[in-house]
């Protein structure tokens, strides 16, 4: 993108305000969602509840 400049200068980052960019890129961000992830292990669990379920009523 280009952007149109009307001569102005900026000043040099301070050694304080360079910290503080260098700590706010460095702070990891917290997880947007919990949401669970894949185990294998649960397979077993989700057979062996499938099996144990009661069965469907028979219709007469």
């Amino acid at each position: 993108m280009l952007t149109h400049t009307t001569g102005t200068t900026l000043a040099p980052a301070t050694p304080a305000e360079r910290d503080l960019v260098a700590d706010l890129m460095a702070t990891r961000e917290a997880p947007v969602s919990d949401a669970p992830v894949w185990a294998p292990e649960a397979i077993g669990i989700l057979l062996l509840a499938l099996l144990l379920s009661p069965r469907e009523p028979r219709e007469k």
